[in-house]
Formats: structure tokens, C-alpha cells, sequence
């Protein structure tokens, strides 16, 4: 069963408890604290990432190696992000904007591997990326700016008899924002790995209960399973850029809350 559920493969399981909180001793009382196949995905992603940008610029040449290439290309277009989003004052943000997409890019190629664990597929992972902007923003926004930065919720040119209306309408928009940002990588990236999973269901049904002749019968399953693949690489990419940009976007507020 667990072969064809589209819903299996978002499963978190412990692999080994490390302690509990509270409790009365029973099973299943208390705060239960284990590492598990999202943890361990979590720590392949950034181990993966901090090995691939040690072993690319760690000699640096004149003429670049593929690995360097590719890691100064990606370096740029992160850098070119923030400059474009938040302007120059925003690169001292670089770290955190390329530490994300970068994360977010890893973890959605390794969870289109076989057998590995896609940890952007869980709604509380995404959204303690998005808190982590979030309050990125608030707290540098009021360190920089005092109380100007509540002039993000007046905009600039609106009469003020307008303002009782549109001022709620720009607080609300602002604290949804770690919402729809969480949702948004969360729900795009759950629903391609559940169709995905159906189409290649369907061939592993129909193969197993025709024999032979399931053969014929899975090929349109099979070849959307593989446009879908290939959509999803595509999916995985788009939306670890939209983080980022949003992500830009939004910490472009906290440096000029006025504009």
C-alpha cells in the first residue's frame, strides 16, 4: 500500500528519540523530542550545500572549473536579486536571502530523488523559513526606522480621509505575508509530488494486475509521470526564486518603510 499512497511518502517518522518533556512515565504522555527523516533531510541539505560551496571556491582559478562557474553563477544571481529588490543597502541581508534559496532549491531537487524525503513539503517547515523573514523584518525595520516604520501601513500620497480604511487593509496585508509565503512554496510543492505520485500509481497498478498487457496501459501513465518530473525540477527552482524574491521584497520595507 505504501508503494501506491500518494500520501505516504510525507510521512514523518522517528528514526531514534533523543528526550521527553513532562509526562507521567506512560507512552505517549509528555513533550515527545525525537530526530527524525525530516531532521535528517534538513541536515543532507545544508551538509550538501556547504560541501558543494567549500569544494567550488575553496582554490579559486583564473579560469574557472565547472563547480566554480557554477557557484559564482549562482552567487551573482542571488546577489543581482537583492540589488534589483532592496538595492545596494540591501546586500548586507546577501547571507540570509542566499542561505534560503539555496536551502529551498537543495531540499526541492533531493525531494524529487527516489526514496528521499521532501522536507518543503510540510507547511511547518516553510512556515518557520517565513517567520524567520517575517521577524527579520519587524525587528530591523524598528532598529533602522523607530517608529517611522509604522509609516509602511500609511502610504505615501493617500488623503487622509482614506486612511481609516486603507491603513487596517495594509496591516492585514502585512501579517499575512509569513502566511501566504509559507503557503504558497508549501502547497505548490505538495500537490506536484502528490500528482506525480498518483500517475506513477497508476502504472505500478496496472502493470501488477494485467501482467503484460498492463504494459501498454501504463505508457500514457508513465510518460506523464515523466513530464511531470520534469515540471517539478522546474516547480522546485520557480518557487525557491519566488522566496527569495518575496523575500527581497519584503526586506526592501524594512530598509525604506516610506517609499
Amino acid at each position: 500500500m505504501a508503494g501506491t499512497d500518494p500520501i505516504h511518502q510525507f510521512v514523518i517518522q522517528d528514526l531514534f528519540p533523543l528526550f521527553t518533556i513532562g509526562g507521567d512515565g506512560t507512552e505517549g504522555s509528555g513533550l515527545h523530542f525525537a530526530f527524525t527523516n525530516s531532521a535528517l533531510f534538513m541536515v543532507i541539505t545544508v551538509a550538501t550545500i556547504v560541501v558543494f560551496l567549500l569544494a567550488t571556491t575553496g582554490s579559486k582559478k583564473l579560469v574557472p572549473t565547472r563547480g566554480q562557474l557554477t557557484a559564482e553563477l549562482l552567487y551573482e544571481f542571488v546577489a543581482g536579486m537583492v540589488r534589483s529588490s532592496a538595492g545596494t543597502a540591501g546586500m548586507k541581508f546577501f547571507p540570509l536571502v542566499f542561505s534560503l534559496f539555496t536551502f529551498i532549491l537543495f531540499a526541492n531537487m533531493f525531494g524529487l530523488v527516489p526514496y528521499f524525503f521532501t522536507v518543503t513539503s510540510h507547511i511547518i517547515v516553510t512556515f518557520a523559513l517565513s517567520m524567520l523573514v517575517f521577524l527579520t523584518v519587524i525587528i530591523y525595520g524598528f532598529i533602522k526606522n523607530g517608529p517611522k516604520f509604522l509609516k509602511l501601513f500609511v502610504p505615501a500620497g493617500v488623503p487622509g480621509y482614506i486612511l481609516p480604511i486603507v491603513t487596517p487593509i495594509e496591516v492585514i496585508s502585512f501579517l499575512s505575508r509569513p502566511i501566504s509565503l509559507s503557503v504558497r512554496l508549501f502547497g505548490n510543492i505538495l500537490a506536484g509530488h502528490i500528482t506525480l505520485k498518483v500517475f506513477t500509481g497508476f502504472a505500478v497498478m496496472m502493470i501488477g494486475a494485467l501482467g503484460a498487457l498492463g504494459w501498454f496501459g501504463a505508457i500514457l501513465p508513465i510518460l506523464m509521470a515523466i513530464a511531470l518530473t520534469g515540471l517539478e525540477f522546474l516547480v522546485g527552482a520557480v518557487q525557491a526564486y519566488v522566496f527569495a524574491v518575496l523575500t527581497c521584497m519584503y526586506l526592501n520595507d524594512a530598509i525604506h518603510p516610506s517609499h
